[in-house]
């Protein structure tokens, strides 16, 4: 589902027991919640893929409505305190939403479990240096975040905290997933690694 102003790609993972853990609530709330409704599924927990404001911008109201906990990279912490002021800088009007409470930041060493699958944290920094992948081997699936878009896109890397060379060492560390793993960005369309593989062997 596709939220806010900068069209950013909220993902709703659903388990089989009718649990979800919800990716980069952006923004729309109550469409997050409505769909969640429809789904009728329980959400228990938010995460998001970098701590830019235009992936968290509705996560504190979800916390509030269903009292659960939300995850982020320890790297990205920095960025959680400023969203209200980049929000505003890039949207340039006020936001009312405040920031989420982190309650426990994503680990590469614990994989999160829903259900059967198991949710491997790739850290992926460059964009952001807390940035990371979502890695579910059992589904072939890797939700990017602004690590790596379709048709050989990439994260921005012009802000004071990012880094070129690091986001180059990411893309080569995820490019190495089986090829027919599908990718879901954090905008724009899904594509998959043995396609990005190809744009970016040049590149990388």
């Amino acid at each position: 589902m596709t939220v806010g102003a900068l069209a950013t790609n909220c993902y709703i993972l659903v388990g089989e027991n009718k649990q979800a853990i919800i990716v980069d609530p952006g923004d729309d709330a109550d469409y997050i919640i409505n769909t969640l409704n429809d789904l009728r599924c329980q959400p228990v927990c938010l995460m998001a893929t970098h701590g830019h404001f235009d992936h968290i911008l509705a996560a504190r109201e979800l916390q509030l409505a269903f009292k659960i906990p939300f995850m982020i990279h320890t790297a990205d912490r920095f960025l959680i305190s400023r969203m209200q002021e980049t929000a505003r800088h890039f949207l340039e009007y006020e936001v009312v939403e405040s920031p989420p409470e982190i309650s426990s930041t994503l680990n590469i060493k614990v994989p999160i479990t829903l259900d059967r699958l198991r949710i491997e944290v790739i850290e992926s920094p460059g964009h952001t240096p807390g940035s990371v992948c979502l890695y579910i081997p059992e589904a072939q699936t890797l939700l990017s975040g602004d690590t790596l878009f379709a048709n050989g896109g990439v994260g921005r890397t012009d802000f004071s905290y990012s880094s070129q060379s690091q986001l180059v060492e990411s893309l080569e560390k995820i490019l190495r997933l089986p090829g027919e793993t599908l990718i879901y960005p954090g905008h724009g369309p899904a594509t998959t690694i043995a396609k990005e593989s190809k744009i970016h062997r040049v590149a990388v």
